[in-house]
């Protein structure tokens, strides 16, 4: 379950899309910060600060009041939510029994109550060191998400899985966007080979900070090549490819190729089979060690598209894959 959750969304809560946790009622022992953050949660066994024991995640004093304690988190670009990922790893004996989420649209850093908040999850139980998969239904855009913990304790990592929905009425006609960006509502899909590193890292902004932040397959030790597919934001005439291998020396793909398809349809594996037939974007070029190479005169087929697969020879790491083109309306 929670490994096919990247396949089919986003995290919309990622700080690399510029989310953040605006407000907690109380961070006494871990800083609501953590909340977010990107990567798993550890133990750091024997690491205290001037509080007590050193947590990854959030975490409230022991309530001595009525009342309990929630947080705020201001999403980095607007969405629509699928569900929630709440992980209470490490919290065993501090972790709250109970949980609740809400949502709503908001212009405000800090949304107050008459912001219309909507409570999209009964109240849920929670278990220490666990993690569960809460899937909600609503349809509505969202800005900001209210976790309610009942009555004070710690959570590992919230994750908001769902859509990106970009404004592309914003979009000029003659504006050239990178259409697979996360934040354009790009996503990956599936792959063959994700063991060094996902493809969602390829959609993200910025260059990769490390050779860690790409996605990297493992050494081929037989016939072929590796591939990942994605879904582009909308859909869109290609004007330029970007395929930057940044922190990859010993390991960058030799060569890379790129299909595209208006259409796909299916699970991640039938869209993967389909993707084998797609018409060639761009032919196999050469790549070179920790460069950024554009791609525009080698371009094929200018027509309007939507899912991309990348081809990589044979194997090895790129940092970021961006699809430069305006959208198709």
């Amino acid at each position: 379950m929670f490994d096919d959750l990247p396949r089919r969304y986003v995290d919309l809560a990622q700080p690399r899309l510029g989310s953040q946790v605006v407000f907690a009622t109380d961070d006494f022992f871990a800083d609501k910060a953590r909340l977010i953050s990107p990567g798993d949660p550890v133990w750091r066994e024997g690491e205290y600060d001037d509080n007590g024991k050193w947590m990854d995640g959030w975490e409230s004093r022991r309530k001595r009041t009525e009342g309990h304690d929630w947080c705020v988190v201001k999403l980095g670009v607007p969405g629509e939510v699928a569900g929630f990922e709440i992980n209470t790893a490490y919290f065993t004996g501090n972790y709250p029994p109970g949980a609740e989420v809400e949502v709503c649209g908001s212009d405000a850093e800090v949304p107050g109550e008459d912001a219309g908040w909507v409570k999209v999850t009964p109240r849920l139980d929670l278990k220490g060191d666990d993690r569960i998969w809460v899937p909600i239904d609503h349809a509505h855009p969202v800005t900001h998400v209210r976790l309610h913990i009942f009555p004070d304790g710690g959570v590992a990592r919230l994750r908001v899985w769902g859509r990106v929905l970009p404004d592309w009425s914003k979009v000029g006609a003659d504006e050239v966007v990178d259409l697979l960006a996360v934040a354009n509502g790009g996503r990956g899909i599936i792959a063959n080979d994700e063991h060094y590193g996902a493809i969602a890292n390829l959609t993200a902004p910025g260059r990769g900070v490390n050779m860690g932040d790409a996605w990297e397959t493992q050494r081929r030790r037989e016939p072929g090549h590796d591939w990942a597919v994605f879904e582009l934001g909308t859909f869109g005439r290609i004007e330029e490819l970007i395929v930057d291998t940044a922190h990859h020396k010993g390991n960058y793909p030799d060569r890379c190729s790129i299909q595209a398809s208006p259409r796909a349809h299916g699970l991640p594996e039938e869209i993967a089979a389909q993707a084998q037939t797609w018409p060639m974007l761009l032919p196999e070029v050469k790549l070179e060690a920790d460069q950024v190479h554009r791609f525009k005169d080698e371009i094929i087929d200018a027509r309007p598209v939507r899912f991309v697969r990348l081809n990589i020879y044979p194997d090895g790491g790129i940092s970021r894959l961006r699809i430069m083109g305006r959208v198709v309306r």
